[in-house]
């Protein structure tokens, strides 16, 4: 089940046609991805203690349907994993009636902050470092 963070469209988000600006689709699928990482128990300065960190290697975004200025909306994010250095992630963007807005799909790695090189098994890292492990997938 996809893990998911309520969201209002708010106006400085808004651009010259009257529509959530493409970037802020972005800024909401990193948004609720942070979320789930502190919903896991690997927030941000855990992993750094850790001496890793999440990024970012590729971001595939499908516009549906415009949001407007008020739209409420639920971005949800989902794990699947792989074998490798690599997993992705799937979010929606949907309005409250269940209409999809937008589809993000993400692949992604843990970096090693020493060397700067992805990790060999990004998912055992999260395992062991998630107090609540079921919310990432493993």
């Amino acid at each position: 089940m996809a893990f998911s963070v309520p969201v209002t469209v708010r106006g400085y988000e808004i651009d010259i046609n009257g529509h959530l600006n493409q970037a802020v689709y972005l800024q909401y699928a990193e948004h609720v991805r942070w979320e789930l990482l502190r919903a896991a128990g690997t927030p941000g300065d855990k992993l750094v203690a850790a001496g890793i960190g999440p990024v970012v290697l590729e971001n595939t975004i499908k516009y549906f349907k415009e949001l407007h200025l008020g739209d409420e909306v639920t971005v949800s994010c989902e794990f699947v994993w792989s074998e490798g250095k690599v997993f992705r992630m799937h979010q929606e963007i949907r309005k409250l009636d269940g209409t999809l807005s937008a589809t993000i799909d993400v692949v992604s790695g843990v970096l090693d902050l020493n060397t700067r090189r992805l990790i060999a098994d990004p998912r055992a890292a999260f395992r062991d470092l998630a107090e609540n492990p079921e919310v990432l997938g493993v």
